[in-house]
């Protein structure tokens, strides 16, 4: 060999093992200080457990379920630590009800919680705005908070009940129609309209007409429809950017929504400035929006856009995590036949003979609190079946306390308190943790996170610590709608669930005997041909978007 070759080798041995030492060093040093029991790959970290069990269980099953198989194999550990570099950033999955406390609440050093993680922005964006109070940390946070709680307070909120009324008249209206035609149909259209129909009048106070054809529906409606359709079949496990059409039309779309969100916008705070030469007699407009614009003296662009974000934001947090509810607590009720009949005796007592929406005008706040079955019923099926956990990330040497008393620092990762797998621990929940059992809430049927334990301990007569229900997360980045999505689902049950037998179309059918009737197992639940499980199109929701048959109750 000649002497350049000799040369060549010379000085690749040393740079490969420079290369070699840096890999290593950027793979296994890192984040050592972090335990897991997982082995790390050179190359891939630890996706290689994610997309295992993604393997078994199919790619349109919601990654969640991969992580909580992943969790149970390895003992319930209270969290786990992946290295998904290069893929993403590492993250620490969080399981423990106790370790999520430390994250969600404020602290000398996060005097607002942990700050958010970039990926929530990186993946809907353009459903939510570049400034949206969701992805918002800091003191940005905390004055868009300030400007938009007025508009969510809960006796404000009742204020509002006769525009939930009135679009809860359309949707029993278009039960009716669904029940007279006998047709097997997905219910989501169906919840997400009608929670969609009251989110944006009460941000707004336009009628949207959600619930009507496409074509009457209002500009608002048929461009976040649009662009909630790019978005739908994204795992959040894969790079959607890389999709450049895709993006291209994301684009496009946000583009038409904050156009038509603007004018909605300029229109509400140039009537805003007449509203305020009103007497205190004359009607004002007192929808979220108009509150939010009131003490505003100058629309500059940023202003504009930031407000745009933010009605963005409620209509998609607003109308989502209430529709996949419905359609779960549709469904459950339908195959625990005990919980069906106790909440229709509720409904039969508070009610008897009136018509609920009407009671519920008249005697609002009283007969939100008379309906404990139902509120336990609603706080059962989030616990179950949280649409969303919460991501956060740290880069100021934020450090979590274990069981054991050791503190480690997990900045540079993303936090994922995930809802999932907390309100199904077996420590907390026992052995029903995975059944639906809404008496376990006995003693605490408060629905609301805004009123529970700072320090994550048992509420009311409860034995349950109220940190391990977080379905609209805790602290002060608890969910600012929450009361309104309460609000909502209590009065659609109750205008619903006596008139209507739901019934279940393939994916979680009930099985029946020789003589068409459901059998019942050792629980009282009825057997199921499957399960329903959740895919991921943004948030967690039923898979076959709950195909149902809509039946009026026999009442023999």
């Amino acid at each position: 060999m000649s002497a350049p070759i000799y040369a060549v080798i010379a000085l690749i041995l040393p740079v490969a093992w420079l290369l070699h030492q840096q890999l290593s060093q950027w793979r296994f040093k890192r984040f050592a200080h972090i335990p897991t029991k997982l082995k790390s790959n050179f190359l891939f970290g630890h996706l290689g457990y994610i997309t295992a069990e993604m393997r078994k269980l199919g790619s349109t099953v919601h990654p969640d379920y991969a992580l909580e198989n992943i969790w149970k194999a390895q003992g319930y550990p209270e969290f786990i630590f992946f290295d998904t570099r290069p893929l993403q950033f590492p993250l620490l999955l969080v399981t423990s009800h106790e370790i999520a406390e430390q994250i969600s609440r404020a602290s000398k050093t996060q005097p607002y919680s942990v700050d958010k993680s970039p990926t929530v922005q990186a993946g809907v964006g353009g459903l939510i705005g570049k400034f949206s109070l969701l992805t918002g940390n800091g003191e940005i946070w905390r004055g868009l908070r300030k400007t938009f709680n007025p508009g969510f307070a809960p006796q404000h909120l009742l204020s509002l009940l006769p525009v939930i009324i009135d679009k809860t008249y359309i949707f029993v209206d278009k039960l009716d129609d669904l029940a007279k035609s006998g047709l097997a149909i997905e219910m989501e259209p169906c919840c997400t309209n009608v929670t969609f129909d009251i989110i944006s009048q009460v941000i707004t106070n336009i009628d949207c007409k959600a619930q009507a054809a496409n074509d009457e529906a209002h500009a608002i409606v048929r461009h976040f429809r649009s662009l909630k359709a790019l978005y739908n079949q994204e795992s959040g496990l894969t790079a959607s950017w890389l999709n450049l059409p895709k993006t291209f039309m994301k684009y496009i779309y946000t583009k038409r929504l904050d156009d038509a969100l603007k004018k909605c916008i300029l229109d509400k705070y140039a009537e805003t400035k007449v509203n305020d030469k009103l007497k205190p007699k004359e009607t004002k407009d007192v929808s979220v929006l108009a509150l939010a614009l009131q003490d505003i003296e100058e629309m500059t662009p940023h202003i504009l856009q930031s407000t745009a974000d933010q009605v963005k934001t409620f209509l998609f947090a607003g109308h989502d995590t209430t529709s996949i509810l419905l359609q779960r607590l549709f469904y459950a009720l339908s195959i625990h036949p005990r919980c069906l009949a106790k909440i229709r005796a509720e409904h039969d007592a508070i009610f008897g003979d009136a018509d609920p929406r009407q009671v519920f005008l008249d005697q609002a706040d009283e007969t939100m609190q008379a309906l404990k079955y139902t509120s336990a019923c609603i706080k059962e099926g989030l616990r179950l079946w949280p649409p969303a956990g919460s991501a956060r990330m740290s880069h100021n040497g934020f450090k979590i306390r274990t069981s054991e008393g050791d503190d480690v620092c997990v900045d540079g990762t993303i936090i994922y308190n995930c809802h999932w797998i907390i309100h199904r621990d077996p420590n907390v929940y026992g052995e029903t943790a995975e059944d639906f059992v809404p008496e376990r809430w006995f003693g605490d049927v408060d629905t609301s996170s805004a009123t529970a334990n700072d320090d994550g301990s048992s509420a009311g007569d409860s034995k349950l610590p109220s940190g391990a229900w977080r379905p609209f997360e805790r602290g002060p980045r608890n969910c600012i709608g929450q009361e309104l999505a309460n609000i909502e689902v209590r009065i659609i049950l109750a205008c619903v669930m006596r008139r209507y037998d739901f019934v279940k179309v393939g994916l979680g059918e009930v099985e029946t005997d020789s003589e068409g009737k459901p059998i019942v197992d050792e629980k009282g639940k009825y057997k199921t041909k499957s399960d329903l499980p959740n895919t991921i199109s943004v948030t967690a929701r039923p898979m076959d978007k709950t195909i149902m048959r809509v039946k009026i109750r026999d009442m023999v």
